[in-house]
């Protein structure tokens, strides 16, 4: 029977994990399905426990040699039969429903070609939290969307990889950068919503789990901050971001990652670019000052307290 729906689930040496996923995904209401894993490179004990589910409906490709988790992904694009595919990281799952949610909103889209995303848990040792914190506004730039901070709470604006429904032409006509560290969710979006007959809807449910303490070491956490300039400072360039985001994206994002070096001159060279080439409001620089003089753990620390404060004050 032709599958209604693709999932692609890119994985490497992380056979339990991936394993929670696939179950997830196996375990929608929708069952039209197809599951498709790329193991990224040779993978014994991942194909070991792959092989032990029964279900005709899971197909498992193998890469040749690690090339990483975007061209991993796009192979999964292209091994695909079905017109929707549904995105779902290895460390990840979904709830029963979000297949079939996702596919009555993407039939029903008033887009040529929608981007179909929900809201998500996002669990970690300490607590569980559901981001995006809001939708996009109506004619709200993407960019300002996704990087704009208005409060000094994570998660504000988000579009996770896990919940990303769209069609096959789509992310055949605008495949994952192979050539990127990281950002490639982000770098994706900037560039399909530039396509004609794309729009970003959201069905306003949770409908997967963001795993936070299961996710390994990666360099979307790391304190190069160095790249995070270059990116944004290209999709600039490219007309992908508005001077706002730029310089939000700058303030925020880069200096989070830049204020574990220490460096206070880095501190200046950040703030001069955000000004230079972008628009920042009062806000974005008090949130800089904060991710610089404010160690990690107690920016923590002080959002859950906001957090619990503002859950006592709405009852």
């Amino acid at each position: 029977m032709q599958p209604l729906v693709s999932v692609v689930i890119p994985t490497y040496k992380r056979p339990q994990l991936v394993k929670r996923a696939v179950e997830s995904a196996l375990s929608q209401t929708l069952d039209q399905i197809e599951v498709i894993v790329v193991m990224d490179g040779p993978d014994e004990e991942t194909s070991k426990v792959l092989g032990n589910i029964e279900d005709t409906r899971l197909k498992v490709i193998e890469l040749p040699t690690n090339q990483g988790s975007r061209a991993a992904r796009n192979a999964g694009v292209r091994a695909a039969i079905a017109k929707w595919i549904a995105l779902l990281d290895d460390d990840d799952e979904w709830l029963f429903n979000k297949l079939e949610l996702q596919l009555e909103a993407g039939q029903n889209s008033q887009y040529e070609l929608p981007v179909i995303t929900s809201f998500i848990t996002v669990r970690t040792p300490k607590r569980d939290g559901i981001w995006p914190r809001r939708i996009p506004e109506e004619n709200e730039p993407l960019s300002e969307y996704l990087f704009v901070r208005n409060t000094g709470f994570q998660g504000e604006g988000l579009i996770h990889t896990s919940t990303i429904f769209t069609t096959k032409e789509l992310l055949n006509k605008v495949p994952f950068n192979t050539d990127i560290q990281r950002h490639d969710d982000w770098d994706w979006l900037l560039r399909v919503i530039t396509q004609k007959g794309v729009g970003v809807e959201f069905v306003q449910q949770v409908l997967s789990i963001w795993h936070l303490e299961e996710a390994r070491p990666s360099l979307s956490k790391s304190s190069k901050w160095q790249f995070s300039l270059n990116w944004i400072r290209d999709k600039l360039d490219l007309g992908l971001v508005t001077p706002r985001a730029y310089s939000s994206f700058i303030l925020t994002e880069v200096s989070a990652r830049a204020a574990s070096s220490g460096n206070i001159r880095v501190f200046w060279i950040l703030l001069v670019e955000a000004i230079k080439r972008g628009k920042p409001e009062s806000k974005d620089i008090l949130l800089c000052i904060g991710m610089w003089i404010i160690p990690p753990k107690v920016r923590s620390w002080l959002r859950h307290l906001l957090t619990v404060k503002l859950k006592e004050l709405s009852i």
